[in-house]
This record gives C-alpha cells, structure tokens and sequence, in this order.
C-alpha cells in the first residue's frame, strides 16, 4: 500500500455558511466557528493549484499552509533518560 503525501492548508474565510464550497477543495478536518478558519488535507501535489483556487474564492480571507513536512523530526544527540531504559528492561 502506497501512502500519498498530504499537506494541511488553513483556510481564512469570512462566513460559516461558506464551509461547503470549502469542504470541495479536501478533507476537511477542522472549522473554527469564532476564529473563522478551517483545517483541509490534500494531496502535496496538488496543493499550489488548490491553494491558488482557495484564494480567488471572494469570501476566503487568505490561505496558509501547514510547516510539518518542512520540519525535521529526527533528532541527533538525544540522550534516552537511564531511568526509563531500565523501566523498559523490567517491564512496567
């Protein structure tokens, strides 16, 4: 099974109402009522082109993609706490 690479988009708009033509663009995740904004998925590339349809729509704010794929999660010289490895060796 081949995983697809997705990327968030936060999508600053100006009404509730609007969530639907939204929700056309990906899968959408989240909608902040008082914040006005929403969390979408899609696939990464693809998201120059939905981006630039989000931002043409007259009710969306401006349109903001998420960092995560950009930032690194692997950590060097991180030392493992000697307490917990023994922990683990015991098994608790």
């Amino acid at each position: 099974m081949i995983r697809t690479k997705r990327q968030g988009l936060i999508v600053y708009f100006q009404h509730m109402k609007n969530i639907r033509q939204i929700k056309k663009h990906g899968h959408l995740i989240h909608a902040s009522k008082k914040m006005k904004y929403a969390l979408l998925y899609v696939n990464q590339e693809d998201i120059e082109y939905k981006m630039e349809k989000l931002e043409r729509l007259p009710f969306v704010s401006r349109v903001v993609p998420s960092y995560k794929p950009e930032v690194r999660t692997e950590y060097e010289g991180a030392k493992p706490d000697k307490a917990k490895q023994y922990d683990y060796k015991m098994g608790i």
